[in-house]
C-alpha cells in the first residue's frame, strides 16, 4: 500500500514545511479544485511547479475541475506525475485520458461515490490509476463511506480478470482503521489528509497507515 498525504489539510502558509514531514510516503496527493466542478478553490500549476523541487515524491494531481482538457499541459509541465480527471467532469473521458497520456504524466481516472464502476470499464485498459472517491469530492475531514468498499472491490476483480494494471486509489476519511477495509479488497494506494498533517508528527501517522495496510491487505 502506497500512502499519499494530501496537502488539502497541510498549512497553506508553510508548504514546504509540510511536505518534508511526509517525505516517508510515496506519493503526494495534490487537489485541484477551480470553484464550479467543487465549491472550493484550492491549488494550480504554479503551486506544483514551486513544489516541485522540493520533493521527489511521485505528484498525484487530483482535478476537480471542469473542462480538464484545458490544464492537462500546464500541470504535466509543471512537473505533475499522475493527473487524475473525473469521469463526471468531462463528455470526452477517452479523448482527455488520451491527451493526458500524449505527456509526461501517468492517466488517471476518477469516480464520485454515487458513479457506478460502469461508467469506467471502457478506458480502464488504457489508465495507469483509478481514484475512487470514498467521500463526497470537494471538502477536507468527511466521514468514510462504508459503501465505498464493494466499489474497490468490484475494481480489484476487474483489474485481476482483464490483466490490468492500474493502481487503485482510495481518497476520503481514510485513517488507520479505514485504510484496513480498502486495503483487504484491493487497494493498492491511500490518500490521507487530516489524518496525517492534523496530528503533531505527520511522519509517524504515515508510518501508522502503512502498517494498518500490511496487517489486514493482503
Amino acid at each position: 500500500m502506497k500512502i499519499a498525504p494530501s496537502i488539502l489539510s497541510a498549512d497553506f502558509a508553510n508548504l514546504e514545511t509540510d511536505i518534508k514531514k511526509v517525505a516517508n510516503a510515496e506519493y503526494l496527493h495534490i487537489d485541484i479544485m477551480d470553484g464550479h466542478f467543487v465549491d472550493d478553490l484550492t491549488f494550480g500549476a504554479n503551486v506544483v511547479q514551486a513544489l516541485r523541487k522540493h520533493s521527489e515524491q511521485v505528484f498525484d494531481c487530483h482535478l476537480m475541475v471542469e473542462n480538464p482538457d484545458k490544464y492537462i499541459d500546464s500541470f504535466a509541465q509543471a512537473g505533475a506525475d499522475i493527473i487524475g480527471v473525473h469521469v463526471e467532469a468531462t463528455p470526452h473521458i477517452h479523448r482527455v485520458l488520451s491527451h493526458i497520456k500524449k505527456t509526461s504524466a501517468k492517466a488517471g481516472v476518477v469516480i464520485n461515490p454515487g458513479t457506478p464502476i460502469t461508467a469506467i470499464t471502457e478506458v480502464l485498459g488504457m489508465v495507469d490509476q483509478v481514484l475512487i472517491m470514498t467521500v463526497d469530492p470537494g471538502m477536507g475531514g468527511q466521514a468514510f463511506l462504508e459503501e465505498t468498499v464493494g466499489k474497490v472491490k468490484e475494481l480489484a476483480h476487474l483489474k485481476a480478470q482483464h490483466g490490468y494494471k492500474y493502481e487503485i486509489e482510495v481518497d476520503g476519511g481514510i485513517n488507520d482503521q479505514t485504510i484496513k477495509k480498502v486495503a483487504a479488497v484491493g487497494a493498492t494506494v491511500a490518500v490521507a489528509g487530516s489524518f496525517v498533517f492534523n496530528a503533531q508528527d505527520p511522519t509517524k501517522q504515515v508510518a501508522i497507515l502503512r502498517e494498518a495496510a500490511q496487517i489486514n491487505g493482503d
